[in-house]
């Protein structure tokens, strides 16, 4: 599979996405120089592009984080495996991948080899989430009522021994913040979970322009060792769904595993009830298959770690030298205005490369704004500029003043359409369905035709959570939307009733 550079724009990215839409998925983060693979099984190298558009990421939820009153630290990467042992379903939910560490020094071997030596009194799990060795600090801390809420972020890396991976969406090592917290009552933990939710939520709308759908999951796809788990869903240009972020109400579940109590007002010991929710590296995934096209990546400018890439095109030394003295007085003008709480980024490409390999490069990274300047728009004082937004060949020329002072609107209203876009093909995609005959009719078939969401009646007990069609037709329950409408009905599984429909989906 090679990535096209040819300036007609025809299929830049091959396989499309009508072709191969898994290939096509990771050649386009092969052109835009988002991440490769390491020499370590199942993980990746994020590379500057990526990496950017993960600060940002980080960043803007570092900030709302602290709005609702949490705050950051850092535990071990390294877990006892006593820890985990204490609470029971946790450590089955995670035991097949867990990657654990059992001595604490190499030898050589008299042969140029190094082997394993000083085996430890305990082994080590490398983190796959950090719920008992936070709890573990957690009893520590709760000393009192007075004490809490306690609301803690982590950013930090995660192992989970992945048998098979895909670059951003499922790795062995990945990036996430997991917040912790721990509450007095249960209606204040299950609160904090829901208030989470809708962090997430607006975040996925506002910054990576993807429509979301906040649901509850099932009690088989529960976090292990949750009560209940929230998830906002979203929906790929596939029709599959793709778990974007989770928030988890434990109850008192690891409280009682890690002994985390507290005095109440009326001086009895209580356990007290705890919050675990998280996102990951695997929003960038979710950005990918949510906006990309034929010819690339596809950013939303709010998360893009550069807003415009000025070109300048000269054809001798004398034009080189006043080209690029105008490049980058127009460079500290856009720097200095206003964009998404911001300033606007900009990057100036002096490449001694042709100008249509040049202008290829940046789209398939998916720069929102390209601007070429030239001896010709210097003598206008305009500038001649396309947007990621639109067809690569749809460019226009505006007064360099003019554009300065348009280019905040530009920018939010390029935001919009890609939300706009997401959203429609999103909603054109959802089904309504009814029985089994019209579950197998919208998922059967051809692996390229795009099944999206059925919405179905769903009466939760073991013979529908199981039902042989699920495995035969590679289906899972999403979620029970949260603002779903009541509406009786019959479960589709097995007839009993039902007064919600719940997402049933292929998924990532």
């Amino acid at each position: 599979m090679n990535v096209k550079t040819n300036a007609k724009g025809k299929n830049a990215i091959t396989p499309t996405r009508a072709e191969n839409y898994s290939e096509w998925y990771l050649e386009v983060i092969k052109a835009a120089d988002l991440a490769e693979n390491s020499p370590v099984r199942g993980s990746m190298v994020i590379r500057p592009w990526g990496y950017g558009i993960w600060e940002n990421i980080r960043n803007v939820l570092d900030v709302m984080f602290k709005e609702t009153g949490h705050e950051n630290a850092y535990f071990p990467l390294l877990i006892p495996v006593s820890f985990l042992e204490k609470e029971a379903e946790h450590v089955e939910g995670f035991a097949k991948e867990c990657a654990v560490v059992t001595h604490h020094r190499l030898k050589g071997d008299g042969k140029g080899k190094l082997i394993p030596d000083g085996e430890l009194e305990e082994p080590f799990v490398i983190r796959p989430t950090s719920e008992t060795i936070i709890g573990h600090m957690f009893a520590k801390w709760s000393r009192s009522y007075r004490d809490l809420p306690i609301l803690i972020n982590q950013w930090a890396n995660v192992m989970r021994w992945e048998m098979r991976t895909r670059m951003f969406l499922r790795t062995a090592e990945f990036l996430w913040q997991e917040g912790h917290t721990v509450h007095a009552t249960s209606d204040e933990a299950m609160d904090e979970t829901l208030k989470m939710l809708d962090v997430y939520e607006r975040f996925a709308k506002d910054y990576l322009a993807i429509p979301v759908i906040k649901g509850e999951k099932t009690k088989n796809e529960r976090f292990p060792g949750a009560v209940n788990t929230f998830t906002i869903e979203a929906m790929m240009q596939d029709g599959k769904a793709l778990q974007a972020g989770t928030s988890h109400f434990l109850g008192q579940n690891f409280s009682k595993a890690q002994e985390i109590k507290f005095l109440g007002p009326n001086e009895k010991e209580e356990f007290a009830w705890t919050t675990s929710w998280g996102v990951s590296t695997r929003l960038i995934g979710g950005l990918i298959m949510t906006h990309s096209d034929d010819d690339g990546l596809v950013l939303p400018p709010k998360i893009a770690p550069a807003h415009i890439v000025l070109m300048p095109i000269w054809k001798n030394p004398e034009e080189e030298n006043q080209v690029l003295a105008y490049v980058e007085n127009l460079a500290k003008e856009l720097r200095g205005v206003n964009f998404n709480d911001g300033k606007i980024v900009v990057k100036v490409d002096k490449r001694d490369i042709r100008g249509g390999e040049k202008s290829w490069q940046h789209i398939k990274k998916g720069v929102p704004v390209r601007i070429e300047i030239g001896p010709r728009d210097m003598a206008s004082d305009s500038v001649f500029f396309a947007r990621r937004d639109k067809d690569p060949k749809d460019k226009c020329s505006m007064p360099r003043a003019e554009f300065i002072s348009k280019i905040s609107s530009i920018l939010e209203e390029m935001q919009e359409n890609i939300y706009k876009r997401a959203l429609e093909f999103r909603n054109k995609n959802i089904h309504n369905v009814n029985s089994l005959d019209e579950l197998r009719t919208l998922f059967a078939g051809d692996e390229k035709k795009i099944n999206g969401f059925a919405f179905c009646h769903f009466n939760e007990c073991e013979e529908a959570i199981n039902h042989p069609i699920m495995a035969e037709l590679k289906l899972t329950i999403r979620c029970l939307p949260l603002e779903g409408k009541l509406e009786e009905g019959k479960c589709l599984f097995t007839g009993l009733p039902s007064s919600k429909r719940v997402i049933i989906a292929k998924s990532y």
